[in-house]
């Protein structure tokens, strides 16, 4: 028993030292181990494609679908490399016999390499001295090599022959552990090249050829069992393309065999000429002229890595040279790119990399007009800009962005709209430039085709302009971008305070607004969210009771001042499913949830949203809000909000009372006075004066002709918040006009003045009076 402790341990401990230098085709083979460990010791689950003799050590992917490349596969139990069965005994308890790679070949039932390395005296060379690596073709390889080929090997044993096997050895052992992504290994041929690459789902090639069973150890090397005949590689994708006269349109399209014959890692999908001619006359025309689109077009078929078709297993996306990506997969023996089945002829292997031939030309979005990425979800939207003449102003020549709505937003509602309504409806969703996705930032203005400007609000998982936000799927062609959207966009066209009033919902809060002078951020520029009450948030109260709750400014801004928040929150902006916390101007939190559309605030139903302003957003509630923390200090004032405010708790904390909030947020205010004066001759007088610590500067001008004479009065005042007044005055009669010029020469004496107090309004009548009182300056 302590004999079994102390091997299992030893066992143990290289499997762990094998598993910290292991590699992806070494964890595949562990985890098809652990699959098929109810079978008994060291047996190995793979998986075989039904109708083929295709095997596998599969990815978890593939073993829970029970499928590769689409194909339907059953599971088999195999002894993991280096075991075999004992009769009579359990899974594949016995250690393989080591031989020398000769030997080794028969082990792995690779007995027709085994035969030819005897026919072709390179069976001594595998029975001696060294370290070699030998990639043996599996008896199926040599059974699907081309007949003519195989004939020409076999009448040449001592040289062809010879040399063919040679090429599948090097002079080394290398487990696959060793054998790293892009290595290129020097054969024992002629040092020709040996080109190898590992992928991420385990499996690991030799010029695309696969290795089905790696690992085997022999005295003198190793042998890995490969799927196929691997043929000798002197050329570069160059060189290939310039000799296949099938390939010579995308040879002088191009543009970049020069790239193509230097060293580097590439995958190459070559359209034939029937692929080209598929495209139609029309079409090459219009790109072959444009340098831009043609680099586009032919960097779309070049990948930046060697993907032989045998590592493709399932459809994986790969990003193309021109920046955008390609899917490319399987539908049984054949690769598919984009889902489609196109591939011709598969892993021509190059020097610097791999080409498969397709029977279709790729055209990536780059490469397309902005109108031909309009996808059939879409298709309404382009087929109203067809239909109401607004295609003439989306030419080739013309860069712009499509914002297109799916096909859903068009109800029959929207398409019984007057067509002139339509139009600019439409071209409001049409920008005069090219904007990609990754241009746009929060409060981006955008030009429409029609001349309004769209506002862009950036959130954390959403990208919206104004009330409607995008899906994903948006695409940058040849002269512009499209981005698909949710809804249609409604352009603001009213501030905030012009929409409440003119809803005829909100006199109370308006009411109160005004009394707690806060009416003007309803009116002035900026980015607001409110969450307005109706008039039916204050049912219950009486005029004493809003008397009351006016009386108190400090308890009423802050009330008010809670429904307001710093920024533009839409509905389609709000994270779903989750709490939103949006800092209101009272300094508090409020706790917004948008589920299916709908949103709530602190648990309030908001039953109209995005109410778009010029100045913000409106969300309309019918209930007043209150931040749960803060108590009331006053018992007439708990009762009072109690009567409106149900879904919490008020708090009451005798003599507590409400902190000023600084109005920082509203703008100074400008004041304007018009007085008409009938009866006599205007006199109109200018007169500036400035004081600062500069020096004045006067000027008197007088002008005598049939005109009147115009005087305006200009001071500035350093100090805070001065306010502005214009006063007009406006005398029916004939008026005369005086001009008089009066030049001081010198240096002008310097005088600062500050004045502390606000400016008063002065009022100049025709004749010299005394100054007068505002009132006296009344429209």
């Amino acid at each position: 028993m302590k004999l079994v402790s102390v091997v299992t341990l030893v066992v143990l401990t290289a499997w762990s030292l094998d598993r910290a230098d292991g590699s992806a085709y070494d964890t595949i083979v562990s985890h098809s181990r652990i699959r098929a460990r109810k079978e008994g010791p060291n047996v190995c689950a793979l998986q075989q494609v039904m109708g083929t003799k295709k095997k596998y050590f599969s990815t978890c992917r593939n073993w829970y679908k029970g499928s590769i490349c689409g194909k339907k596969a059953i599971v088999l139990y195999e002894c993991c490399p280096g075991y075999m069965k004992l009769e009579g005994m359990r899974g594949c308890p016995a250690v393989a016999p080591i031989d020398n790679v000769h030997g080794t070949l028969g082990l792995l039932k690779a007995t027709k390499t085994q035969e030819y390395a005897e026919a072709s005296s390179i069976a001594e060379e595998l029975s001696g001295k060294g370290s070699f690596t030998m990639f043996a073709p599996s008896n199926d390889a040599w059974e699907e090599l081309d007949p003519l080929v195989k004939a020409a090997l076999v009448s040449n044993v001592n040289v062809e022959l010879f040399n063919a096997l040679h090429y599948h050895m090097v002079n080394s052992r290398l487990l696959t552990k060793d054998l790293k992504n892009s290595m290129t290994l020097t054969s024992m041929y002629n040092e020709l090249g040996l080109y190898i690459n590992h992928y991420s789902n385990g499996i690991v090639t030799v010029n695309c050829a696969r290795i089905i069973h790696g690992n085997q150890v022999a005295t003198n090397g190793v042998v890995h069992v490969v799927d196929r005949v691997v043929s000798t590689v002197s050329s570069t994708i160059k060189d290939t393309l310039e000799v296949d006269d099938d390939l010579t349109s995308f040879t002088l399209a191009s543009g970049m065999m020069e790239k193509l014959g230097e060293p580097g890692h590439y995958t190459l999908f070559a359209p034939t000429n029937r692929a080209f001619e598929k495209l139609g006359s029309g079409y090459l025309e219009r790109i072959m002229g444009d340098q831009k689109i043609m680099s586009a077009l032919v960097n779309y078929h070049l990948l930046n890595s060697v993907q032989c078709g045998e590592a493709i297993m399932m459809g994986t996306v790969y990003e193309t040279a021109e920046g955008s990506s390609l899917q490319i997969g399987c539908d049984g023996d054949r690769l598919t790119v984009n889902g489609i089945t196109m591939v011709l002829k598969k892993d021509i292997v190059t020097t610097n990399g791999v080409i498969h031939l397709i029977d279709q030309v790729l055209v990536p979005d780059s490469a397309k007009e902005v109108m031909e990425l309009v996808g059939e979800n879409q298709s309404t939207f382009s087929d109203m800009v067809a239909e109401l003449g607004l295609s003439a102003a989306l030419g080739p020549g013309t860069e712009y962005t499509l914002l297109a709505p799916v096909n859903t937003v068009f109800t029959d509602e929207v398409m019984r709209t007057d067509q002139t309504i339509l139009k600019e409806t439409l071209e409001n969703h049409i920008l005069k430039l090219k904007v990609t996705l990754s241009e746009l930032y929060n409060g981006q203005q955008l030009e429409t085709l029609f001349g309004n400007l769209l506002r862009v609000f950036i959130y954390r998982t959403a990208v919206c302009i104004e009330n409607a936000c995008m899906l994903r799927g948006g695409k940058e062609g040849s002269n512009g971008a499209l981005h698909l959207m949710r809804s249609l966009i409604k352009p603001a066209r009213r501030s905030m305070y012009e929409i409440l009033v003119a809803d005829g919902r909100f006199r109370v809060f308006l009411s109160l607004m005004e009394s707690a002078g806060l009416t003007q951020m309803l009116e002035q520029e900026g980015s607001y969210t409110v969450f307005a009450p109706t008039d039916d948030a204050f049912n219950g109260l009486s005029e004493e009771d809003l008397t009351l709750l006016t009386g108190d400014v400090n308890a009423l801004r802050t009330i008010l001042l809670y429904h307001f928040s710093n920024g533009v929150f839409i509905n389609g902006g709000l994270e779903g499913g989750v709490t939103n916390l949006l800092k209101t101007l009272q300094g508090q939190n409020l706790q917004v949830l948008s589920v299916n559309n709908s949103i709530h605030v602190n648990s309030v139903d908001v039953p109209d949203n995005d109410l778009m302003a010029t100045n913000g957003v409106v969300h309309v509630v019918k209930n007043i809000l209150y931040p749960a923390n803060i108590p009331v200090g006053r018992e007439d004032l708990l009762l009072l909000l109690r009567k409106i405010i149900k879904y919490i708790q008020i708090k009451f904390v005798s003599g507590y009372s409400y902190s000023e909030i600084p109005l920082t947020f509203i703008m100074p205010g400008v004041t304007k006075v018009t007085r008409v004066i009938s009866g006599g001759e205007p006199t109109i007088t200018k007169v500036t004066r400035v004081i600062n610590t500069a020096p004045t500067v006067t000027k008197v001008t007088r002008v005598v002709l049939t005109e009147p004479s115009s005087t305006k009065v200009m001071r500035v005042v350093e100090g805070e918040g001065p306010t502005l007044t214009t006063v007009t005055r406006v005398v029916e009669g004939e008026p005369s006009y005086t001009t008089l010029t009066r030049v001081i020469s010198g240096e002008p004496p310097i005088t600062t003045r500050t004045i502390e107090s606000e400016p008063t309004i002065t009022c100049v009548p025709k004749q010299a009076t005394p100054r007068v009182s505002p009132r006296d300056c009344d429209t």
